[in-house]
Order: structure tokens, then C-alpha cells, then sequence
């Protein structure tokens, strides 16, 4: 089956790092590499059971079941490998970085008196991870029906003035000599033969987080109801090399070239959430949460570099740095839950998550994102994920384990995209002190196209994503 997208914008160098459907995909996308090791360890699955900081940013409602304030954070170490195949080549990257899952504050008040409806109240505050950008790529292999410079030569025809030339893509292939002129407005390239040798690297850095404020209150100890105000903020560098390298060229006695692409973006924004938990009888507990639409205001910077090698002069060229602002609104969540808590001996809760990814959109003052809108409405698609997990306490030790499993973003024939998590945890907790570990490995597989993917064959990548997370916090 023919599939025709990817994930990165890197995979679109033609593209002249114009904002596009890619774009608003990834910063849709949630991975919950972040949060608790106690919510982590569970499969991120808390939004019916609440009593965790990080159950808050699912169900602002578990922030109602709170009796104590609380404090806690969690350093974390995440690690992704990636392997590559293309045109029979296999490579494999990885790349690893540390960073802060979460840190934030309960502040809760219980009433005691039986003449009391509303028995609570609580206030929190704080920052949790939502998803980790930290990725190396590796690509290589043989082309043998097309080149990069095809599109730089079909984007230069009929120009006749070379300086009219994209300044990120064909002017910088026409100052290196990589594509050059027959006639005025009729453009050939150095590139023969194809069976030249291709390779790309991608490496991405950067977190998406978000930092909220919640408040919940607890009625007859049966009915909870929360709310939050999150300010989810973006950081995105990505960095690439693409080359190509031919073998004994008499023509015109190319050995290889070579495009370098920069890309940082960062974006801020706000959405609302709502919550409830209901729990008709002491053991179960039945939740459902809403979240708004993210209005991210995003700026994107970025430059180009291309060198090319003959066998007797070598050329550079570079692009100026360019700028972009732009808003991207992200889907809004529906999340269901049902909890089941046995005695005090363990705990289980299952979350389904709804996000239709096709409804996210691309705006900015005088830009018309018409094209890029109706590629996200053609290509992506309503998505499901189901999150379990369980709690078993061995006071003052409990164990945990959980698993997730993310319908793909993309419609059938685009892409795979699948994500599948497994998590393993295990906490000590006294009365006022508690730490707690959690694994987590998610893995995922997918298409990759270096350019136009009418013109090349995909890469097949296989994404595996580690987490190793320690909370500590204390109850006053």
C-alpha cells in the first residue's frame, strides 16, 4: 500500500519550511512522556481513580479526591532509537537527553462534619510534560529513479531571472551549480544518471509542556468537579543534512552535494478544562473530562545551507534567515474512565481518549492556509486511545504496571503511525513521603519520504521511546 506522509517537517525540504499539515499534526499529538513515575507506571490511565498531580492534566476533576496538599516532581531520563530502511539499506540512531517530567503543588481542605455537602476543596498548580521531540535519524541508501534536484530544476522553470529563484531551495542549487540554465527560463541539473547515493540525518530536539492551574471540589463524597486553565508551551529545533554522492561522473564531473536545513520554533498558547468524577458506590468510579482546543501562537526561524564538490572547484551558498508567525489550534479531548478500587489492595483504571486530528487548523493574519488546511482534512483522521492500568499495594511497597495502545492520526493508505506503550512502576510510600520509579517504552512505525514522494521511495522507520522517571514528593 502506497502511503504518502510523515511526521517531520524535515521529510518536505521543498517546502521552503512553510507551515503545512505536518506542522499542526505534531504539536496535536500527545505522547505523555511526562507526568508522575505513579501515573507513568499506570499507562498514564488515572482519569477515573485522581489522588496523582498528574491525573489533574487528564481529569482536572481528580484533583477533588485530594485530602492532603502535597508537593512533588520528577526528573526524568528518555532515550528514542530509531532504525531506518531504505532500498534494502538498514540504519539505526538514537539520541537521549534529561529533563523535568513535572513539578507542581496540591493544596487541598477537607471537611470532616457529616453536616457538611461540599466535603472539600483544592487548588493546584505546576508543569508537566506532555511530549518529547529528542530524535536522531539515519537514512541511506541508493536512489535509483530520481534526485533532490529534480524538484529544485521543475521549481526554477520558466524563470528566467535566477534571482526570482526560491532563496531556500532553487536559487541555492543555482548558485552551486547544481542546476543551470539551456536557455533563458529552460534549467537542466548535474545529476545524469540516477543510482547516486542518498542520505539524510534528522535531529530534533525540544518538549512540549504545559503549565496550569486547577481548581476541584468534592460534593457528599460522591460527585467531584474540576476545572483547569493550562498555558501549554513549545520548543522545536530540528536539524538536517541531505547529500548525494555520484561515482566517476565524465559529464559534469559532480562528486557530491550537500543541503543543511535549521528549523526552531516555539509557541505558546491556553485551552480550558473540565472535569467529573462520579462514584455511585465506594468501590467504582466513573469519569469523563473535556479539553478545549489549544490556541498556539507559533514562530518558526530558519535558514538553509548548500555545498556542492567537484572534481575541480568546490561552491557554497547560503540562505538569509527567515521568519514566520502563525497560530495552529489543535483538536479538542474527550476523555471517558471507569475506576475500580478492591479494598485497599489495588487499584485499576481504564481511560479512552477521543481526538479527531483532522479538525486542527493553520491561521495568520495575511497568510492563506487553504492548501494546508484541506491536506490535514484529506489525510488525517479521528483517532482513539485506550489507556489500562493497575495498582497493586503491598504497604508501604506497591506495584504497578500499564499499557496504551494510540489508533493511527492518518486515514487508511496515508500512513501507519500506531503507537503502542508498555510501563512498569513501583513506589514506597509512608504517611507524609512517598517515592516512586516508573519504565516506560512506547514503540511506533511509520513511512518517511526525504522529498516528494511521488518522485522516491519511502524509508521505513521504526521508533523506540524510553522513559525512566523518579517522583519524589511529601504530603504537610
Amino acid at each position: 500500500m502506497k502511503k504518502a506522509l510523515i511526521l517531520f517537517i524535515a521529510s518536505l525540504p521543498l517546502a521552503s519550511f512553510a507551515q503545512n499539515e505536518v506542522d499542526a499534526l505534531r504539536y496535536s499529538m500527545l505522547n505523555y512522556q511526562g507526568g508522575t513515575a505513579r501515573f507513568s507506571g499506570m499507562g498514564s490511565s488515572f482519569g477515573a481513580l485522581g489522588g496523582d498531580f498528574s491525573s489533574i492534566g487528564v481529569n482536572p476533576a481528580c484533583l477533588g479526591i485530594y485530602r492532603k496538599p502535597e508537593f512533588t516532581f520528577t526528573p526524568s531520563l528518555f532515550t528514542q532509537s530509531t532504525g531506518s530502511t531504505f532500498n534494502g539499506s538498514v540504519n539505526s540512531d538514537s539520541k537521549m537527553n534529561f529533563n523535568f517530567s513535572n513539578v507542581g503543588i496540591v493544596f487541598a481542605h477537607a471537611e470532616h462534619g457529616d453536616e457538611q455537602e461540599w466535603k472539600g476543596v483544592g487548588f493546584s498548580f505546576g508543569y508537566t510534560g506532555l511530549s518529547n521531540f529528542n530524535n536522531r535519524i539515519n537514512i541511506s541508501g541508493i536512489s535509483d529513479s530520481s534526485s533532490l534536484l529534480d524538484i529544485y530544476q521543475s521549481n526554477a522553470y520558466s524563470q528566467n531571472d535566477p534571482n526570482t529563484l526560491d532563496p531556500f531551495g532553487a536559487q541555492l542549487a543555482w548558485n552551486t551549480w547544481l542546476i543551470d540554465t539551456l536557455t533563458a527560463g529552460n534549467y537542466y541539473h548535474v545529476i545524469p544518471n540516477y543510482g547516486q547515493n542518498v542520505s539524510k540525518t534528522v535531529e530534533s530536539r525540544g518538549t512540549m509542556g504545559e503549565t496550569f492551574f486547577a481548581i476541584a471540589g468534592n460534593y457528599a463524597n460522591k460527585l467531584f468537579i474540576g476545572g483547569s486553565f493550562g498555558l501549554p508551551h513549545i520548543r522545536y529545533v530540528e536539524e538536517s543534512t541531505y547529500s548525494e554522492s555520484v561515482q566517476n561522473d565524465t559529464v559534469f564531473n559532480l562528486e557530491s552535494y550537500t543541503l543543511k536545513q535549521n528549523l526552531t520554533t516555539t509557541g505558546a498558547g491556553f485551552n480550558v478544562k473540565l472535569g467529573v468524577i462520579f462514584k455511585p458506590v465506594d468501590f467504582i468510579r466513573i469519569g469523563g473530562s473535556f479539553h478545549s482546543p489549544s490556541m498556539l501562537e507559533m514562530t518558526d526561524t530558519y535558514n538553509s545551507k548548500m555545498e556542492s564538490h567537484f572534481t575541480s572547484n568546490d561552491y557554497s551558498s547560503e540562505s538569509p534567515d527567515g521568519a514566520f508567525d502563525y497560530t495552529i489550534t489543535t483538536p479538542l479531548r474527550l476523555t471517558g474512565s471507569l475506576g475500580v478500587i478492591i479494598k485497599k489492595f489495588a487499584a485499576i483504571n481504564v481511560d479512552y481518549e477521543y481526538v479527531d486530528y483532522s479538525s486542527s487548523r493553520l491561521s495568520a493574519p495575511f497568510e492563506n492556509f487553504t492548501d494546508a488546511n484541506a491536506a490535514i482534512r484529506a489525510k488525517y483522521t479521528s483517532a482513539g486511545t485506550l489507556r489500562v492500568g493497575a495498582e497493586f499495594k503491598l504497604a508501604p511497597l506497591s506495584l504497578r504496571a500499564g499499557y496504551a495502545m494510540s489508533d493511527s492520526p492518518y486515514k487508511p493508505g496515508v500512513n501507519d503511525g500506531k503507537r503502542n506503550t508498555l510501563s512498569f512502576g513501583f513506589g514506597i510510600r509512608e504517611k507524609n513521603t512517598f517515592i516512586d520509579f516508573a519504565y516506560v517504552m512506547s514503540e511506533t512505525t511509520e513511512d518517511y519520504y526525504m522529498y516528494d514522494p511521488k518522485l522516491i521511495a519511502p524509508a521505513s522507520l521504526n521508533s523506540k521511546a524510553t522513559n525512566y522517571q523518579l517522583t519524589a514528593g511529601f504530603k504537610f
